[in-house]
């Protein structure tokens, strides 16, 4: 036990310098992600749930690939792979933007929570009662008022606790940030581990890192689900 306790004060005490930084670089690769899939996915759930086929069957296609792909292959193709592409290094704003790892991992993290938002969002869509949208018909509301004041709050509170457990994935999936060199809080660990060869104690923090920042996401979203949903009566 004494030997345990030992480990983990050396590998805080190396970590320590840098547990800080790479717990904001992660943090800020989760609100990045996460902002700008949350607002690309409602727009793109609506066009998911259209009735025209020329809409709805790409952005099925879209969800298909990033969705039946590993996250971190796509980081490695959009990080590794597009920038190899004679367009790419031939036009320097897209040669500027994919040689930062940085961008290629928010991109990458982006544009693998779109699509699975977008299907939590389309399926959310999909199951709102007929009688509201008879009721907004009646009120002589058109499509985009239908949609703004009536089918997309109702359906975000219902997809809100799915929603939740993708953040959480979210956060999770920003371990792989050193695929693209990205200092975060698993790259911390990792540089503890090689300057002291404290494994257990260099990563089991990097895990009790990750175990804070989830439990209170998890609860920042549980007290948000029974202030929204609390007109079902299921959140007490």
């Amino acid at each position: 036990m004494i030997d345990v306790l030992d480990q983990f004060w050396r590998a805080y005490l190396y970590a320590s310098n840098g547990s800080a930084s790479g717990m904001a670089v992660t943090l800020w690769l989760l609100v990045l992600s996460v902002s700008m899939g949350f607002f690309i996915s409602i727009g793109l759930a609506v066009a998911r749930v259209s009735s025209r086929r020329w809409l709805s069957i790409p952005l099925w296609a879209f969800s298909y690939v990033f969705r039946g792909t590993p996250l971190y292959v796509q980081i490695l193709f959009i990080y590794a792979g597009i920038y190899s592409l004679d367009f790419i290094k031939g036009t320097p704003p897209l040669a500027a933007f994919f040689q930062s790892g940085f961008n290629c991992l928010v991109l990458a993290l982006t544009l693998n929570t779109v699509a699975y938002t977008t299907e939590i969002f389309a399926g959310a869509i999909r199951a709102t009662s007929a009688g509201e949208i008879e009721a907004a018909r009646a009120y002589g509301m058109t499509r985009f008022a239908m949609y703004r004041r009536v089918i997309l709050p109702s359906a975000l509170r219902r997809a809100l606790p799915a929603y939740s457990n993708e953040v959480i994935l979210m956060l999770h999936a920003t371990s792989l940030a050193f695929t693209a060199t990205v200092p975060d809080i698993l790259k911390v660990a990792r540089d503890a581990n090689s300057a002291t060869y404290q494994t257990f104690a260099s990563y089991g923090l990097a895990a009790l890192l990750y175990l804070c920042l989830s439990f209170a996401l998890i609860g920042l979203f549980r007290r948000f689900e029974r202030r929204t949903l609390a007109y079902l009566g299921t959140h007490r």
